[in-house]
């Protein structure tokens, strides 16, 4: 298992103060707000930047999925380096690394630069979100403290994904699609400081090997569906080019699983997946980032190709979506520690059932008012949804294998981005303006069935928690 153990603390590290601890987890946070951003601020400026390269909507699939693949693959590699060599070095390599790139795809000439730049913007966030949470974690020794900074991260999280689509928008509206990768630039510069000013080195207790054989073929296993997924539409789904890609997959899971259970110290610790509450918070996971992502894109090609909205006016319509994420993802926490689990998940299945539903018969016209009312239940679903989707997979495991599960969770839901971007462009990538509302319809029906899928999750998360 080779991640940031969520326990795993530097032996004998100099008490911080109040003030400082805190300060620790703003830098972190920041860090992370960046993450989720990148993770979404695209997604509204994608006709424009496809306007700007002379490029469709099938290519512009992979601006958003390059990172978004390259961060799922290497989350759990990026924290067993962060033990190894110090997580305050790797998560400064990590900021210097995703600066550079954003640079890169501000100035990008061709689609292949900007593509290539965005995987390398996933190879520097991977080195952000679980160093920085364990950087977070080993700042804070004392676990109601811990508790609270850890629903602090969770909801700044939530509100750097919501918030993406209106930050994208505002700055393309002022500045051009580049914009949304040159704001990164000050940030990162600002981050730098305030990590060597104030955030202290630390180590995991036990520094674990790197899996290089279960990495390469987790990274290439995440790449080929992916692919197949955005060039299905082009090459058709019985071709032998894709039915030489379903073998891929298929051959590539087999290894990878037959080479983790032999690996004394595997990447990804596959037995987890044999505790029902685990296994289903991981699905959990996939699923409500396939619908967020979903939700986004269709959302952003529906307004601005067959409705000629503004991106500024597509970001604003998300606007419910943000504030219902940022509003119940903490009051989501406070539940979780009042009631455990499941009601939350329960009132999460049903807002983002509820809100796919109501868009499955979208058409050209559709009112305004069912537009947002639909965004806000999405919105308000995913804030309920994180805070016990995390729980669930951490719950009722020892320490030593808790890092390991919330590191696999935050894969999983990586991974769910990346799926949503690829099925919603698959569905609308053919469609003229007129006909792409009805195009859309099986794409809010699989937002409705990720709902779902957190009815189940709520079920497993109160079964039996032995490890």
């Amino acid at each position: 298992m080779t991640t940031t153990s969520l326990a795993g603390r530097q032996a004998g590290p100099p008490a911080l103060s109040a003030r400082r601890r805190w300060t620790v987890l703003a830098v972190c946070a920041l860090s992370m707000f960046l993450v989720g951003l990148d993770t979404t601020i695209v997604n509204v400026g994608l006709p424009r930047i496809g306007q700007g390269l002379g490029v469709g909507t099938r290519s512009l699939e992979w601006v958003v999925d390059a990172y978004t693949v390259v961060l799922a693959s290497l989350l759990i590699a990026s924290g067993a380096l962060a033990d190894r060599f110090g997580r305050r070095r790797v998560f400064q390599c990590g900021l210097v690394v995703f600066g550079v790139a954003s640079v890169v795809c501000a100035v990008a000439p061709s689609l292949g630069v900007l593509v290539a730049a965005r995987a390398a913007q996933g190879v520097g966030a991977s080195m952000l979100s679980p160093v920085a949470l364990a950087i977070v974690v080993n700042a804070m020794p004392d676990p109601k403290e811990r508790a609270r900074a850890i629903g602090v991260w969770a909801s700044v999280f939530g509100l750097s994904m919501a918030a993406g689509p209106l930050t994208g928008g505002a700055l393309i509206e002022a500045f051009g699609w580049r914009s949304v990768f040159w704001i990164n630039a000050p940030v990162i510069v600002g981050t730098l400081v305030l990590v060597a000013v104030f955030v202290p080195e630390s180590r995991g207790q036990r520094a674990r090997r790197l899996d290089l054989p279960g990495q390469i073929l987790l990274t290439l296993a995440l790449c080929v569906t992916v692919g197949v997924l955005i060039e299905g539409p082009r090459i058709g789904w019985t071709s032998p080019l894709a039915l030489t890609g379903y073998a891929v997959i298929v051959a590539t899971a087999a290894a990878f699983a037959r080479v983790e259970h032999r690996r004394p110290e595997p990447l990804m610790d596959l037995g987890l997946f044999r505790r029902p509450p685990f296994a289903m918070a991981a699905l959990g996971a996939v699923a409500v980032f396939v619908a967020l992502n979903v939700t986004l894109l269709l959302n952003t090609l529906y307004l601005q190709h067959a409705r000629g909205w503004t991106p500024l006016a597509t970001g604003l319509a998300t606007l419910p979506m943000a504030l219902g994420a940022t509003v119940c993802a903490p009051w989501s926490g406070h539940l979780v520690g009042r009631v455990g689990p499941a009601r939350p998940l329960v009132v999460a299945g049903g807002f983002i059932t509820a809100g796919g539903l109501c868009l499955t018969g979208l058409a050209q016209d559709t009112n305004l008012v069912l537009l947002l009312l639909a965004y806000l239940l999405i919105g308000t679903g995913f804030g309920f949804a994180n805070a016990p989707i995390t729980n669930t997979a951490v719950s009722g495991l020892p320490p030593s294998r808790a890092g390991v599960a919330g590191a696999i969770t935050s894969t999983a839901r990586q991974v769910g981005s990346a799926i949503g971007i690829a099925v919603a462009g698959a569905l609308v990538t053919n469609a003229a303006p007129a006909a792409l509302a009805a195009a859309t319809h099986p794409g809010w029906l699989l937002v409705a069935g990720c709902g779902l899928v957190l009815f189940a999750v709520a079920r497993a998360s109160t079964a039996g928690k032995g490890a």
